[in-house]
C-alpha cells in the first residue's frame, strides 16, 4: 500500500513539474512574444505611478494580454523600480519585455499632448502640440506668445487637463536674463526668482516640468547640468587651448555660440578666436559689443554704430585686450566643445560668406577680398554695408 501511496505521489509530482515548466515556457513566451497592439497606443505614466498601476493601464489600453505576467517579468529584469513617468509611444506588436525597455529608458516623451514653452534669442512662445499616432509626428494645435494678449481657447482647455505634459526648452544663446524674465511669464510655474544666475551658467537644453513646479528649481537645474557639461569637456580639453580657468572656456564658447549658428563651423570660428589670443590681436567681435550695450537685457534691434565701435566698455573687443569679463550668452554643449578643442587652422579673419556661413581667411589681404565679397553681395540684396569687420 505505501508503495503504491509512494508511486502515485512521485507521478503527481512529476505531472506538477512539468505542468510548472510548462506554465513558465508560456510566461515567458507570452514575455517575450509579440504583442497584441495591432496599432500604436499612446500609454501617459504619471509621477509616483507604480508597476502595478502601469500594468493594468497597459492590460486595460490592450498593449499586454496579462498584467501579472508583466509584472513578474518587470521584477524578474530588476527594472520595476525604474518606471519612468511621461507619454509613450507603444508601436503595433510590441512585447512586454520592449515595452518595459520603452517605459524604464527615460528621456523625451513620445506621444500625447505636450506644450513646450521655447525661450529663444529673439522672443519666447508657447506651443501646444498633439501627437498624431496615425502619421507619427507631432502636429502643431495653438501658438502665442505668453503676455501678449489672450492664450488661445485650445491652450486654455488643454491647461486644465492632467494629462498634459509641460516643457521649457532653452534655444542656445540665450542670455540668463531672458531666461529669468521669461520663466517669470510662466503661468504654470511657481515661486519667486530673487536673482539672475550668472551668465553662461545655463544649460540650453529642453527640460520636462509639471505644472506647479518651482521655478527657481529648475533654473538650479539649468545650472546643475551646464555645470557638468562643463566638467566632462573641459577634462578632455586639448593642451594647446589658452584658457586658465572652465570661466574663460566659458566666455570662450559664449562668443562661438553667438557667432556662428551652424555647427561644423564652430571648431573653426573658436581656432580664430584662439590664434588672435595666441598673437596678441584682439578678437574684433560683434556679439561683445551689443552685450556691452544691451547687458544681455534683449536684441539690439538694430545694426551696430562705427561710435560704438569705438566707445569702450568692458566688453568691446575691439577697445579691450583678450577676453571680456563674463560670457555673454549660455552657450551651447557643440560651442563649448569648440572652445575647448578648436580646430587646427592658422585663420585669423573670419566674416559671411552670404549663406548663411563664414568665409575664413589667414591673411590681412584674402579678407579683405571678402569682405569686399560680402559687401557686394549686400549692395544686390539692399542691405546697410556692415560696421564691425576684423581687421579695420
Amino acid at each position: 500500500m505505501w508503495r503504491s501511496v509512494a508511486s502515485n505521489a512521485l507521478t503527481l509530482f512529476i505531472v506538477v513539474l512539468v505542468a510548472a515548466a510548462g506554465l513558465l515556457a508560456w510566461g515567458r513566451q507570452e514575455y517575450i512574444g509579440p504583442g497584441p497592439l495591432t496599432e500604436a497606443v499612446c500609454l501617459r505614466v504619471e509621477r509616483g505611478d507604480s508597476l502595478s498601476v502601469v500594468s493594468r493601464r497597459l492590460e486595460s489600453q490592450g498593449a499586454v494580454s496579462d498584467a501579472r505576467i508583466f509584472r513578474i517579468g518587470a521584477d524578474y529584469s530588476d527594472k520595476a523600480a525604474g518606471l519612468k513617468f511621461g507619454s509613450y509611444l507603444l508601436p503595433p506588436g510590441a512585447s512586454m519585455a520592449q515595452i518595459l525597455d520603452i517605459l524604464t529608458a527615460g528621456g523625451q516623451s513620445t506621444c500625447g499632448r505636450e506644450v513646450n514653452y521655447r525661450i529663444g534669442v529673439v522672443a519666447a512662445e508657447i506651443i501646444l502640440r498633439e501627437f498624431d499616432a496615425g502619421e507619427g509626428r507631432y502636429v502643431e494645435v495653438a501658438k502665442f506668445v505668453p503676455g501678449e494678449g489672450e492664450a488661445p481657447e485650445a491652450y486654455r482647455e488643454a491647461a486644465g487637463e492632467g494629462d498634459l505634459r509641460w516643457r521649457v526648452t532653452l534655444a542656445e544663446g540665450v542670455t540668463s536674463w531672458q531666461v529669468v524674465e521669461s520663466l517669470r511669464k510662466a503661468e504654470f510655474l511657481e515661486g519667486e526668482i530673487r536673482e539672475v544666475p550668472p551668465e553662461g551658467s545655463l544649460a540650453p537644453d529642453s527640460y520636462e516640468v509639471a505644472r506647479g513646479d518651482d521655478r527657481a528649481a529648475l533654473l538650479a537645474q539649468m545650472q546643475e547640468r551646464q555645470a557638468r557639461i562643463m566638467a566632462e569637456l573641459w577634462a578632455t580639453r586639448s593642451p594647446s587651448v589658452p584658457y586658465g580657468s572652465p570661466e574663460e572656456a566659458m566666455i570662450m564658447a559664449s562668443i562661438v555660440e553667438k557667432e556662428t549658428g551652424i555647427s561644423s563651423e564652430r571648431p573653426q570660428v573658436a581656432s580664430v578666436f584662439v590664434n588672435r589670443l595666441a598673437q596678441g590681436m584682439r578678437l574684433q567681435t560683434d556679439p561683445t559689443v551689443i552685450y556691452g550695450i544691451t547687458e544681455g537685457k534683449g536684441v539690439l534691434g538694430r545694426g551696430l554704430r562705427q561710435s560704438e565701435l569705438r566707445r569702450r566698455t568692458d566688453y568691446n573687443t575691439y577697445v579691450i585686450d583678450g577676453l571680456p569679463p563674463t560670457p555673454i550668452a549660455n552657450p551651447g554643449r557643440l560651442s563649448i566643445e569648440a572652445a575647448l578643442n578648436p580646430a587646427e587652422t592658422d585663420y585669423l579673419y573670419f566674416v559671411a560668406d552670404g549663406s548663411g556661413g563664414h568665409a575664413f581667411a589667414r591673411t590681412l589681404a584674402e579678407h579683405n577680398r571678402n569682405v569686399a565679397a560680402w559687401r557686394r553681395i549686400e549692395a544686390e540684396r539692399g542691405m546697410p554695408p556692415p560696421v564691425g569687420i576684423q581687421g579695420e
